[in-house]
């Protein structure tokens, strides 16, 4: 069958073989995995800032003005830095963000598990993508400057 018979053609769905790779063509080359973890890392810890914030509410741990400014302020934050990957000063404002969860456990002493359990996650998503990124840039399977 053509192109045209089935429907598929340049504005059409993309015909994949059972691998997953496009018919027909070279793979496409992969994004960073340490970017994917990374961020996947940042916005997971977005949403437990959101919890912890509810929790401080809760207990009426500080006035919820303040509550919510300085956890909206930090969840807005994560979610940036997630945008921000794609350079390298991006990882730095991650890393630093990663400290400012873990402080506030001052106000809710739980987050020092939380955010330390999040603190390893990021150092291991950030070594163990660097090096499948480097693995697939030896394969030649990695689009660089992403």
């Amino acid at each position: 069958m053509s192109a045209e018979q089935t429907g598929a053609g340049p504005s059409g769905p993309e015909q994949t073989g059972p691998d997953g790779e496009p018919e027909g063509g070279a793979p496409r080359p992969l994004r960073s995995a340490r970017h994917q973890f990374a961020s996947t890392i940042l916005v997971l810890e977005a949403f437990v800032v959101v919890f912890a914030t509810l929790t401080g509410y809760g207990l009426r741990l500080a006035p919820g003005s303040v509550l919510w400014g300085v956890g909206g302020a930090l969840v807005l934050s994560l979610v940036l830095a997630a945008g921000m990957l794609r350079w390298p000063g991006g990882y730095v404002v991650g890393s630093a963000l990663q400290l400012a969860v873990l402080l506030t456990g001052i106000a809710l002493p739980m987050m020092f598990v939380v955010g330390g359990i999040f603190v390893v996650l990021w150092v291991v998503a950030l070594r163990l993508g660097g090096r499948i990124d480097r693995e697939r840039r030896e394969r030649g399977q990695l689009v660089t400057g992403s």
